[in-house]
């Protein structure tokens, strides 16, 4: 990813989109050429839906749930407005010019009644809606620029107020169509093509606004004054100007000034947030000046004024005259806002939400909904917006660290990077540089302290003590943690002169530790202001003190170095230490983080150099020996503490045996103890092992192996132990999954491979780790129930893990949906634990999730039986002409085509003993039974394949019984002998009609066909006849006499295709003495009549032809 552009510090704002409201159209089959919507309107509650078929539907915001449906026979909805102060009511245009205002009646539970028709504006097109902000009154422009109004009469009122005299009226007709109405403190707002004009509808007096024409579409609208003006303040007008001008008109319609925003516009548009998408584009570069109508204006959240074309959309702030955003959205015809809400309605009948958002905010909501790389990116574009004190409510810092630990190293490196940037210069919520200042100054009187904390003189108990002294409580909690390590020597000295420079350094701590508030005039603290923070040093100290005491005398027990190697080594000090001894091993236990970095770095380096000669690449023996030196240096600085004793560390280590580095996989192995046991790792690797390893030198590594079987795994580490650079961290993944890779093991490959994934799991590529569970590690369950168990760890503090254990399998579905776009690991992680709860059920809507998850996941994670129902879902959710060449694409390796196969034969089939005989052959009509993925198994065994793979397809067929299979495997071989077989021993006729039949088409198949008939027929199956007119699991069709596979009904079918005197000549010729029935007698008589005619008929034509001919040459 390249580096991200930095946005503008004066953009404070963005556009974004968190729901997609395509399911929503989808259910409501808005989403299909023949119906589609047409208009929209938004309140608290509701989202009104018009459709070009006259229904309105009428959508709770809360869940996205349909309420009501209302329909409409006067054509389609054009114009759609909801009541502001009253939900209830909802006025609709239709396209022959209807006006209808609903009582929906929700909070009594009746049915929606029209309270309210007008036919005042019969044959022309309404072009606005606008609702009276006080009285149930709406007003109605059309596109002849006439405007009326239409009360409402509501039950709610009593029974006298349905009568209402005149309830419609013409208020007045302008000099052309109406863009735009509204309505105001009882002034209503008429925007035409040419001006605006201004209403009292209670004086009945009118006001043009400014003396300037205009031709085009301008909208124009009330705009309600700040909260901060005084009280009862009339509102102002907006109306657009051409030239990307406004008006700011008064409320008597004066105008006070024209606001133009062409040269303001010149700058680029902010990207649109949209949680699906990973990457923003935006390009700083300046833009030419814009000119630009406004067709509407709307009044939009906190003191913003909104507009849109039809390819963007532009949101002022007109009090200031400045462009808060402007956004590139394409075909917008119509726009419907709720505070800081906006529905777009696009001209293909999509249908948008999006949400104006402070970026703090914007980044918030991101993190809620786990979208890591987009709020990296959020972040890194606005880095203005989050850096500041302000932001920390929305966006802390811990929660930012948190977002930069989701990053995936290998693929957002640089986004990393630049997102470290932005947190290392973000400021702690109580900054004193921006909120405290403001919140200070507010105050009459101050002083500054000496350690350079404002002390606001206030009184008792006033929260200005409180702020400060919360100020100085933080400042002493972040000094502790900032020189813990530093005090961490310099309480409970022994002697005072013994260490006189540790007191003096002491002392200069004293007089010269600065509070880490960000004021640059900030003097030196009085020792009084820092006892605090001596108190809590010294006890930290004592706390070290005693476990640097009890780490060595445990010490006292570890293996000595000198003592493996023969020699002899010195005695331990004694359980009272002086201090220098105490900070001796405290260096020894705490190790230098730096210098381990620095050594691991270079070992990194030095392996990914070595990695490129070819020579060693291309040589795996080479290879794995670089990778083992290189992970000799990992287990040493970021393996777990008990390595020390096993890979080399720096204290008490012992040398590594002779299987080299590989003895640090095997330490948790050999360190760990059996259930029960209640001895440490270092007593049982103390004096006793190293004697009992002496004497029993002669034991073999391969003697632990039983041992190791029965003790616990590891714990799975997803965290690094250490801050890790950026830089080393990609090549420390490239190193670690390339190691794991090739399996750089010795004899237990698998239970080493399981260690290494489970104590270096951080350092992993997971989506390379995963395809390597697929295709090599297929059948070690060891590793790859590590890898479940990580993943499963990692992603344990996802929203959707609280949805899953709740056991709403719907919910789970649309919560992992709303997580697009996946990472393949992580959705497995939740799929795993969706599967645990719910079983096959879940395992069948898995195919949703394709091909994100493939069904080489599915079958690491489900059982047989489950990954077959989700193999079978999977298909069938493709089209009839597509599942074929689908089902091929899924065969990788194409092994698995028999695998499937036999899988498909032994479930939900029927019993053997039902379509089988006790020697394998089949049973008379046993080709009918059910089996259960039958249509599965059909597109198996039609997939293109070799022949070796054909003929073990066939054999299988054949001895599971699944005979449709197995005629066509067989008809694809060429063995026709085996078919006409097999259908004789069916005993279905229709086997051969059918157009993937077997007829014979020679003489020989049927002289074969019929001498297997003859033998079939006088076999003992067909006498009794075991399958043909009670089926247990299946339902065989009537089959009659002539659908048996008998030499009487063959010799009619052969009659029918060679005549009935040829069929006899070749039963004779055979020497098959076939007695017809009087019914094949009968028909093949008919059949010579048949022909006989034909031949006449034919030789009649001919005749003639031949006669017109000659006619036509004379």
């Amino acid at each position: 990813m390249p580096q991200l552009p930095v946005v503008p510090e004066n953009h404070s704002h963005v556009l974004a989109e968190f729901d997609c409201l395509d399911p929503l159209l989808s259910a409501l089959r808005l989403d299909s050429g023949r119906l589609k919507c047409t208009c929209l309107a938004v309140s608290k509650k509701w989202l009104a839906l018009g459709t070009s078929a006259g229904g309105l539907h009428l959508i709770q915001k809360e869940g996205w749930k349909q309420r009501l449906i209302l329909t409409h026979k006067e054509g389609s909805i054009t114009q759609v407005a909801c009541c502001p102060h009253d939900e209830d009511f909802i006025a609709v245009a239709t396209s022959q010019g209807l006006v209808v205002v609903w009582e929906l009646q929700l909070e009594r539970r009746g049915r929606p009644e029209k309270v309210s028709v007008s036919w005042e504006h019969r044959g022309q097109a309404i072009t606005s809606l606008c609702w009276d902000s006080s009285s149930l009154r709406v007003f109605v422009g059309d596109i002849a620029g006439k405007v009326s109004y239409l009360r409402a009469g509501s039950s709610k009122l009593g029974k006298g107020s349905a009568f209402v005299i005149f309830p419609v009226q013409t208020v007045t007709t302008v000099d052309s169509r109406v863009v735009q109405l509204g309505f105001q403190d009882g002034r209503l707002l008429v925007s035409t093509l040419r001006r605006c004009y201004l209403c009292d509808t209670e004086r009945e007096k009118f006001w043009r606004v400014g003396n300037k024409e205009r031709d085009g579409e301008y909208g124009a609208c009330f705009f309600p004054q700040s909260r901060g003006a005084a009280v009862g303040q009339p509102p102002l007008l907006y109306c657009a100007r051409p030239g990307s001008r406004i008006w700011e008109v008064s409320f008597s319609g004066e105008v006070l000034s024209t606001h133009q925003f062409k040269q303001l516009l010149a700058c680029p548009p902010l990207p649109l947030i949209n949680y699906k998408w990973e990457e923003l584009h935006y390009n700083p570069a300046q833009k030419s000046s814009q000119s630009i109508a406004f067709p509407k204006l709307l009044y939009l959240g906190d003191q913003h004024l909104l507009t849109w074309t039809d390819s963007a959309i532009y949101i002022f702030r007109p009090q200031s005259g400045q462009v808060l955003l402007w956004t590139e959205i394409k075909d917008v015809v119509d726009i419907a806002v709720y505070r800081s809400e906006l529905f777009c309605l696009h001209a293909n009948g999509h249908l948008s939400h999006l949400s104006l958002l402070s970026v703090e905010r914007c980044v918030e909501r991101l993190l809620w909904r786990e979208a890591w790389p987009l709020a990296a990116v959020v972040c890194c574009m606005f880095p203005h917006a989050v850096i500041p004190s302000r932001s920390r409510k929305s966006t802390p810092i811990d929660r930012i660290d948190h977002l930069r630990s989701q990053l995936s190293t290998p693929t957002h490196s640089e986004l990393i990077g630049q997102l470290e940037e932005v947190i290392a210069k973000m400021e702690p919520l109580d900054s004193a540089s921006s909120s405290r200042r403001s919140s200070i100054s507010s105050h009459e009187s101050f002083n500054v302290l000496d350690c350079g904390i404002y002390r606001v003189i206030s009184r008792r108990g006033s929260q200005s003590e409180e702020e400060t002294s919360s100020l100085i409580n933080q400042s002493m909690s972040e000094e502790e943690r900032l020189k813990e390590f530093a005090f961490g020597q310099e309480e409970d000295q022994v002697e005072h002169d013994a260490h006189s420079s540790e007191r003096v350094e002491g002392e200069r701590s004293e007089s010269g530790l600065q509070f880490h508030l960000p004021l640059s005039f900030r003097p030196k603290p009085p020792r009084i202001a820092l006892q605090a923070v001596k108190d809590s040093v010294s006890s930290f100290v004592k706390k070290t003190t005693e476990k640097i005491n009890t780490l060595q005398m445990n010490t006292e027990r570890w293996p000595r170095p000198e003592a493996r190697d023969g020699a002899t080594a010195e005695g331990f000090a004694s359980a009272s230490p002086s201090s220098e001894d105490t900070e001796n091993e405290a260096d020894i236990e705490i190790p230098n983080t730096e210098t381990d970095l620095q050594e691991l770095r270079t070992a990194t380096e030095r392996a990914a150099l070595k990695i490129q000669d070819p020579f060693v690449l291309m040589d795996p023996a080479s290879l794995r020996a670089v990778l083992l030196e290189w992970l000799h240096v990992l287990e040493r600085v970021l393996g777990p503490e008990y390595l020390g004793s096993a890979s080399g560390g720096r204290c008490n280590v012992a040398k590594p045996r002779d299987d080299g580095n590989r003895a640090g996989l095997r330490a948790s192995l050999e360190q760990q103890e059996p259930p029960g046991s209640s001895v440490e790792p270092a007593e049982r690797a103390g004096d006793e092992v190293l004697e009992e390893d002496q004497n029993e030198s002669t034991h073999t590594s391969n003697q632990d192996v039983p041992e190791v079987t029965t003790r616990p795994p590891e714990p799975v580490r997803v965290r690094p132990p250490k801050l890790v650079p950026v830089d080393l961290q990609v090549e420390l993944v490239q190193l670690a999954t390339l190691h794991l890779e090739l399996s750089c093991f010795g004899g237990e490959a698998e239970q080493e491979a399981a260690v290494f994934l489970r104590r270096y799991f951080f350092l992993l590529d997971k989506e390379r780790l995963r395809r390597l569970c697929l295709l090599r590690f297929t059948a070690q369950a060891a590793l790859q129930g590590a890898f479940m168990e990580a993943m499963q760890e990692l992603t344990r503090s996802s929203k959707v893990v609280e949805v899953i254990q709740k056991g709403d399998l719907l919910k789970s579905l649309r919560s992992l949906r709303e997580l697009q776009p996946w990472s393949p690991p992580e959705l497995l992680a939740h799929l795993h634990r969706l599967y645990e709860q719910q079983g096959e059920a879940a395992v069948r809507s898995f195919s949703q999730f394709y091909p994100t998850v493939t069904p080489a996941d599915v079958m690491v994670l489900a059982r047989p039986s489950h990954f077959l129902a989700y193999l079978d879902n999977l298909v069938l959710s493709r089209s009839e002409e597509q599942r074929l060449s689908f089902l091929g694409s899924l065969l990788q390796p194409e092994s698995l085509r028999q695998d499937w196969l036999e899988l498909a034969l032994s479930h939900d089939a029927p019993r053997l003993s039902d379509i089988q005989t006790a020697v394998g052959q089949p049973k008379r009509h046993s080709h009918f039974f059910h089996w259960g993925y039958g249509r599965l198994l059909s597109l198996l065994i039609r997939l293109p394949a070799d022949l070796a793979s054909k003929e073990k397809m066939a054999e299988t067929c054949r001895r599971c019984g699944y005979w449709s299979g197995f005629l066509f495997l067989c008809q694809e071989l060429q063995r026709r002998t085996e078919v006409f077989l097999t259908v004789c021993q069916l005993d279905d006729l229709t086997l051969l009609d059918e157009p993937q039949g077997v007829a014979p088409q020679t003489l020989d198949e049927w002289r074969l066909l019929l001498q297997l008939s003859q033998q079939c027929s006088g076999g003992p199956q067909a006498a009794a006849g075991s399958n043909g007119s009670g089926l247990v699991n299946g339902s065989a069709p009537d089959h009659a006499q002539t659908c048996q596979v008998s030499p009487d009904n063959l010799t009619l079918r052969l009659a029918r295709v060679m005549g009935p005197d040829r069929a006899l000549a070749v039963l004779q010729e055979s020497g098959l003495s076939v007695a017809l029935t009087p019914h094949a007698a009968l028909v093949c008589e008919l059949l010579r009549v048949t022909e006989k005619r034909q031949r006449s008929l034919i030789q009649t034509m001919l005749e003639r032809c031949d006669r017109f001919l000659w006619s036509q040459h004379a």
